[in-house]
């Protein structure tokens, strides 16, 4: 009897851990009303695999909240102003704010700084992000034009990453990403949480070269404003 219940607690358990992932799977793009880019200079892209479905840039939305970028997705989106651009070293940083965390969606969605982009506006675009949630975690991950990932499918937590207090409340990020010498790394609240080697990175499959345009990334079905993003150059 007690070989019957264990073998059920853990059928029922395996269903469980199959429906929450099938439920996160199902997580459906919501196109934004009134979609769109209203930023002068700046342009932006969906994934493909939402583009073949028939999705388009005018699924999200990037506007001007004040002085800050307001970003609402539908799709995955990178976003990017060509004249915006960095070579040798430097870094890029900006304060990401998710006014209501998990508003869109059913679980933790990123955002974050995109870098070394090249090809953006083609099928050829390269580029590598680093991104943060409101759940405390971090993920660093790339398009060389397939994608590629540095630490992980679901990246990873990190007590550097800010937490929301709980679904519905505001969590902020400041998010870094710096290249110095042979060395790419990812910073959030101060904290370097990711480094890696330029080899590992630029090399087939991967990045052309650290040098290119830079902006921001967001996941689907998230909204967020962006403030000060900015270069530095070392």
């Amino acid at each position: 009897m007690l070989s019957f219940h264990r073998t059920a607690f853990l059928t029922a358990s395996l269903f469980l851990a199959t429906a929450a992932t099938s439920i996160h799977a199902q997580d459906a793009n919501r196109a934004v009303a009134d979609g769109g880019i209203a930023v002068d200079g700046w342009m932006g892209r969906i994934d493909a695999r939402a583009a073949a479905n028939g999705e388009t840039i005018n699924d999200a939305k990037l506007a001007m909240h004040g002085a800050a970028l307001h970003v609402i997705t539908g799709p995955a989106t990178t976003y990017w102003n060509p004249a915006n651009t960095a070579s040798g070293n430097y870094t890029v940083s900006a304060t990401f704010t998710e006014p209501r965390y998990m508003e869109l969606n059913d679980h933790p969605h990123p955002y974050g700084i995109v870098i070394a982009g090249t090809g953006m506006d083609s099928d050829q675009q390269s580029y590598l992000y680093c991104a943060a949630n409101g759940a405390g975690d971090f993920i660093v991950r790339g398009f060389g034009p397939e994608p590629f990932q540095m630490n992980g499918r679901r990246g990873e937590s990190h007590d550097a990453v800010n937490k929301a207090a709980g679904p519905g409340q505001p969590v902020t990020q400041q998010i870094a990403v710096s290249v110095r010498g042979d060395r790419i790394e990812c910073s959030i609240n101060g904290t370097v949480v990711g480094s890696y080697s330029r080899s590992d990175l630029v090399t087939d499959g991967r990045l052309r070269s650290t040098d290119g345009a830079y902006g921001i990334r967001f996941a689907h079905n998230t909204e967020g404003t962006v403030e000060g993003l900015t270069v530095t150059q070392h």
